[in-house]
Parts: structure tokens; sequence; C-alpha cells
């Protein structure tokens, strides 16, 4: 009997060091944190889910937009982003190879709008021409969205400004200043723009109707991706990582709006609890409920890269590569939830 006590503690002692994450200390770079399209991953921290799945000496950088925290994994600075996944394709077509590994944004809740002041002459995309347009970062998730409006109405990025203006309260500042005639901005700060009258929305992927009427198709927004080099060489980690993030979407799915207000940062709110609740209703329905991407996702992200940026050849593109379910599917399996 002693032996098999033995064996057996043995055993699970041999499981728990096989799952043993390699990189405890791993380092995310995330562009804009207070944004509530990175809300799963701030609740995540909060939560402290990340430090039961081993990763106890994490660390998180905010930085300015998608493209700088995408810029300080390429420089090695940092080795996972959290950021748009159309990332994962853009560096494929340069020869980089990124893969995502759990979703958590199924819609970029993004919004472009215009100032008040130049509502009256707004009328279709094409309008947008010579205006000075908002974004948190250039190469951003923001300036994406922008860069596919303006296509659509047969402009091209290089005839509008595009302004570097970060996330958050710095957005408002720019409308309010006037520094910008639109802006192109995630959640809440467009919303309190929006309720305090100072801008007119134009398009809208804070829904899955509004991203559906603008692609024509799902849009996969905010994942956590990193070079594939790094997954393979800390399987464990990615996994303990996707185990976290899948656990906290499955928390959001039945949190009150209370219990998210309570769980964000105060400085994350912007001085108006009640608008911050307000946008977060407003987005709510843009979350992955699960944490998997799907293939139509991946279709519509490139074909609305390809329609604005000649470098991207559909052609060229593996898809494939470019994402993986293998993570969260094992998440899924220790948290209950199969697929």
């Amino acid at each position: 009997m002693r032996w098999f006590v033995f064996l057996a503690g043995l055993a699970l002692a041999t499981g728990v060091q096989a799952q043993k994450v390699e990189k405890p200390d791993v380092h995310i770079a995330v562009g804009g944190k207070s944004a509530l399209y990175y809300l799963p991953l701030t609740l995540t921290e909060r939560l402290g889910y990340f430090k039961d799945e081993g990763l106890t000496a994490m660390k998180i950088s905010d930085f300015a937009g998608g493209t700088r925290s995408l810029e300080a994994v390429v420089g090695g600075s940092a080795d996972v982003v959290s950021g748009a996944y159309e990332h994962t394709i853009n560096m494929q077509s340069r020869k980089q190879n990124f893969q995502a590994f759990v979703l958590s944004g199924a819609s970029p809740q993004i919004t472009v709008a215009i100032s008040s002041k130049l509502a009256e002459k707004y009328k279709s995309p094409k309008d947008l021409k010579g205006l000075k347009i908002g974004i948190s970062a250039p190469g951003s998730s923001t300036n994406m969205v922008a860069n596919y409006l303006l296509a659509q109405g047969g402009l091209k990025p290089t005839d509008v400004s595009f302004i570097g203006i970060g996330a958050g309260a710095t957005v408002i500042a720019a409308i309010d200043q006037g520094r910008v005639d639109a802006v192109s901005q995630s959640e809440p700060a467009v919303t309190m723009l929006e309720r305090d009258g100072k801008v007119k929305v134009i398009a809208e992927t804070r829904t899955p109707e509004g991203t559906v009427k603008l692609f024509g198709g799902p849009m996969p927004a905010a994942s956590l991706y990193a070079p594939v080099e790094f997954i393979k060489k800390n399987p464990n980690t990615v996994q303990a990582l996707t185990n976290a993030m899948v656990r906290t979407l499955l928390w959001m799915e039945n949190a009150s709006p209370q219990q998210i207000l309570s769980t964000v940062p105060e400085e994350y709110l912007l001085g108006n609890k009640a608008i911050y609740l307000f946008a977060y209703n407003n987005v709510k329905t843009a979350y992955s409920k699960d944490g998997y991407f799907n293939d139509m996702g991946a279709k519509t992200t490139l074909k609305a890269l390809a329609s604005f940026n000649p470098n991207i050849k559909p052609e060229s593109i593996n898809l494939a590569q470019t994402y993986t379910n293998e993570f969260v599917k094992k998440a899924h399996e220790k948290y209950g939830k199969k697929k």
C-alpha cells in the first residue's frame, strides 16, 4: 500500500513537473490597456488567474498602440503581444511568423466618429478626404479600421492625415482641443464623446452586427499572439496564458456589470462610472465567449487588409499558420467546457 501511495505521488509530481511553465516571468506588451478592447486581459490580471497558472512573475507593459506593442516583441524586449489578430497576417506578409493562440475579442470594438462641428457635411466615407483622423498609433487596428472605411469611399490612406493620440483620456482631449477632426478609437472614449454631443458615429464595430455591416463578415480582434518560435519553445507558458484567459472569458459570461466595474482599476473609468458601464454594455457582445478562432473570421480579416494594403497578397498568405486553437481546446478541457 505504501508503495502504491509513493508511486501515485511520484506520478502526480512528474505530471506537475511536466506542465511547469518555462517562463513564469513572461512579458506581455499591450497597446492601450485601459481601453475596453483589452478588458479580458485586465480582468485576468486583476482576478489573479495568471498567478493561478504559475505565471508568478509575469509583467504587462502598456504602449500607445498595437504597433508599438508589436515592436516591443519584434525587438526582443517583450515575449507576447496582447493585440489585434490582424497583425499575424501583416507579419507573415513580411516573412515573419507570428501566431495567435487565444481570442478575446470577437469584434474590433472600434468606432469611427466625426466631430459634431463637421457632422452636417458628412454624407459618406469620401467626405473624410483631407481630414485629420485621430488613431491610437500608426499601423494599429484603429488605423486599419479607418483605412478600410476610407477604401469604401474610394480614398487612400494618404488622402487623410493620421495622428497618433493614444487611447482613453487623450482621445477626449484631442477632440476638445481641435487637434483632430475625427477619431477611429476604442471604448470607452468614443461613447463619452458621443454622449457629450462632441462627435457623431459614422461606423462602428463594437457589435457583431456593426462589424458585419462594415466588413461583410466576422472580424476577430483582440488576442494573445507571439512569434511561432516562442510558442514552440514555451508551450506550457503559452498554455498557462491561454488557460487564464479562457477562464476569464467564461467568468465574463455570468459576471454582472457591477462585478466588472469593481474589478477594473479606478483610473480606467475616466472619472465616470456610469458612462463606463454604458460603454461596456455597448461592447459586451463583442467579446469572445470561448477564445476560439474560426476560418471565416480569418478570411474576412485577410480580405479587409488586402483591400487597402497592396503589399498583402491573399494568395501568398497561409491563414492556417496565423492562429491555432490547440491551446484553447486544452483550456476548455481543464475548465469543463469542451467543443
